[in-house]
């Protein structure tokens, strides 16, 4: 159970940190942290909390990254439902905390977005669906070989929470205007159910090709993993 819990903190954090960073602080008169800071408090988010819970549960704090590693052969499918059931119950919490305190501004407008994650009329940069996910699809994979790279037991020790962070962060500055970066189902279901309308219309795709990447990038990081002679 604690396991259980500790990846609803986790994922609570990833989506309060990040997504209230983008809400609150990206265009924040003359001072704000812009795209360059979105992308840091994401990467901030699973540095932190991989230290913080990394030993308890393994800080997934994302449906398809559960998922990937379940391919990958490093988590048990027995804990996946429960797993991917914490994270989204954490996103969806924190993003309920991020409404309330965005919607205590003036002029607050939930519908121009709340960090949700779209594509078309809906992408930061207009990119179209197939753009939305080839993005999704591609981010998601190579966040999975980075991940099981990176906590391979050959791997230096300690610095695991370091490479996935600063890969979270770099996915997020080459992808943010195509997507808003999602890679995480829960991130975007977090925040898309409190704008409803096109956001839960558009959810489909931030399911869908993070999941297909996660496998994809189980699958290179096994054949990548095994002695060349099994190859």
């Amino acid at each position: 159970m604690k396991q259980y819990v500790a990846e609803f903190f986790g994922t609570f954090w990833l989506v309060l940190g990040g997504c209230g960073s983008a809400v609150l602080a990206a265009a924040f008169p003359d001072v704000g942290i812009g795209l360059m800071g979105v992308s840091l408090a994401f990467g901030l988010t699973v540095l932190t909390m991989a230290y913080a819970i990394g030993h308890i549960s393994g800080c997934h704090l994302n449906p398809a990254v559960s998922i990937g590693l379940w391919a990958g052969g490093r988590f048990p499918a027995s804990k996946l439902t429960f797993y991917i059931i914490a994270q989204v119950l954490g996103a969806i919490v924190a993003g309920g905390v991020l409404f309330l305190i965005a919607s205590g501004k003036v002029g607050f407008d939930v519908s121009a977005g709340f960090a949700s994650n779209g594509y078309g009329e809906h992408s930061p940069g207009g990119y179209s669906l197939v753009s939305a996910f080839v993005t999704e699809v591609v981010m998601t994979m190579m966040f999975l070989i980075i991940i099981l790279g990176a906590t391979d037991a050959r791997a230096p020790q300690g610095f695991a929470p370091i490479a996935i962070g600063l890969g979270l962060t770099l996915i997020h500055l080459i992808s943010i205007p195509v997507t808003n970066t999602s890679v995480n189902p829960a991130r975007s279901l977090g925040v898309a159910i409190y704008v409803g309308d096109w956001a839960i219309g558009q959810l489909w795709l931030f399911w869908v090709a993070p999941i297909i990447g996660a496998l994809l990038g189980a699958g290179v990081y096994r054949y990548l993993e095994c002695p060349c002679d099994e190859k």
